[in-house]
């Protein structure tokens, strides 16, 4: 019996060697951005009526505790409900990302509707702008050429 297990473990531990490992994690792109909010609500109205991203729909047993937004190429951010301590950020801090058709026209929107942000001339001339979401979450908007 012994002498069976001894040649099962032996053939077992020779497949396994034998398995090619790939040489990368086969990363193609990113399919959502999770965020944990405090205020579901807040958070819903501003990812739709400030970002304008499409609420996707969720479960109806997960309404309360979450909320999906599609940014396009099938990629989406999830607002999780349940944050119980705050986000600290400055400008140069933690953030992410957008493209907006005028930096111009972002910063009106922002100007009207009375939502701080922080506007600086990147090194290649760039014009960026920083504001925070209800939770405090940083979002960096760069003008798409």
């Amino acid at each position: 019996m012994k002498k069976i297990i001894v040649l099962f473990l032996i053939f077992v531990s020779a497949d396994l060697i034998a398995q090619e490992v790939p040489a990368s994690l086969g990363f193609t792109s990113i399919n959502h951005l999770a965020l944990q909010v405090k205020d579901m609500p807040a958070s819903k109205d501003f990812y739709k009526n400030i970002l304008g991203l499409t609420p996707v729909a969720v479960p109806d047993s997960m309404n309360a505790i979450r909320g999906w937004f599609n940014t396009g190429n099938g990629q989406m951010i999830h607002l999780l409900a349940g944050r119980v301590t705050p986000v600290v950020n400055d400008k140069n801090g933690s953030h992410f990302a957008i493209f907006v058709s005028s930096i111009a026209n972002a910063e009106k929107f922002l100007t009207a509707k009375k939502i701080p942000f922080h506007k600086q001339v990147r090194f290649d001339k760039a014009v960026q702008i920083y504001f925070a979401d209800p939770d405090g979450y940083l979002i960096e908007m760069n003008e798409k050429k």
